[in-house]
């Protein structure tokens, strides 16, 4: 059998102009009024270098672009069989899916943002770690934390591409030691906030609060957790998963290994960028991993109907 895919990723893929660059279609430029409506304001104003400077504006710019991408695609092939997205990748996912609005979505993910930045202005981040595995990784975090010195695994993003989180000083330690113990790159991504562990649980409580009057539908796709690394089919699960993901690791190799597991055999990255694509190039390697970003929309509609065609 072979399925359709879409994924969605996560904070750091954020550009200048990502909004700007979506395909000028009748059906993009109607997601965009829609998302600026639930904001109230023009969300073509929040993809500036500027404005990217905020954690809220990048959140949101990658849920319309997510949304966007997803809606084009689908108005020209059909809906995906699957979906799944990392990080904030998971709330345009959920949107695809059917699960969430996305006029609350936009709540939500703007609200997300404010926590995130509120609770740690400056002074953390996020660091990725390529060429060790999951145990070296650990190895080299048991030696650097501390009270003083926060760090922790917190995407498991490929067999040999760990991301962490913590306070610069402890990310900066880190990273010194993975090079020393073989590790060919430890390079800061442009995550201004120790995302998916212990330290934003106040946070996660607090959209999890957020949560309680907003309407989540039963998927209409099959929606993967990169959280769980599992499909999730109960609404109210998937509420608490998604206030919840921004404290929890990220199991994404996995997340990709059961899409695989489950059929999937054509995965389609919404924008904006190519991260996701070249993360899940082990595991698609017999088949077929693209990203809008990079893909025109028709070549990814052939793509999709060849795919299908397959499976009959």
């Amino acid at each position: 059998m072979t399925l359709i895919l879409f994924t969605f990723p996560g904070q750091g893929s954020q550009r200048a102009g990502m909004l700007h660059a979506l395909p000028d279609e009748t059906i993009v430029r109607q997601t965009l009024d829609e998302a600026s409506v639930a904001l109230g304001r023009n969300v073509l104003e929040l993809d500036t270098d500027a404005a990217l400077a905020s954690t809220v504006a990048v959140q949101v710019c990658l849920l319309v672009a997510g949304v966007a991408g997803a809606r084009l695609i689908e108005s020209m092939s059909g809906a995906p069989d699957m979906v799944a997205g990392l990080s904030i990748g998971a709330y345009p996912a959920a949107v695809t899916a059917g699960i969430l609005s996305l006029r609350d979505a936009v709540g939500l993910v703007a609200r997300r943002g404010a926590l995130m930045e509120q609770a740690f202005p400056h002074g953390y981040g996020m660091m990725a770690i390529s060429g060790l595995n999951q145990r070296a990784v650990e190895r080299v975090l048991a030696e650097v934390h501390g009270p003083d010195m926060p760090v922790y695994l917190a995407n498991l993003n490929a067999e040999q591409q760990m991301v962490i989180a913590g306070r610069d000083d402890a990310l900066a330690r880190a990273g010194a030691l993975a090079i020393e113990r073989g590790a060919r790159a430890a390079d800061r991504i442009r995550v201004p906030v120790p995302s998916h562990c212990e330290l934003l649980d106040d946070a996660a409580a607090d959209l999890t609060r957020a949560f309680e009057g907003v309407t989540l539908k039963h998927p209409r796709l099959t929606y993967l957790s990169s959280s769980m690394a599992r499909a999730m089919f109960d609404p109210d699960k998937i509420g608490a998963d998604l206030a919840a993901n921004m404290a929890h690791q990220v199991r994404w190799h996995e997340t990709m290994r059961l899409a695989w597991e489950r059929g999937a055999r054509l995965a389609v990255e919404m924008p904006t960028g190519n991260v996701l694509t070249r993360l899940s190039a082990d595991i698609f390697e017999d088949s077929v991993a693209v990203s809008v970003s990079d893909t025109r929309p028709d070549s990814i509609q052939a793509l999709i109907e060849r795919a299908r065609a397959m499976a009959e």
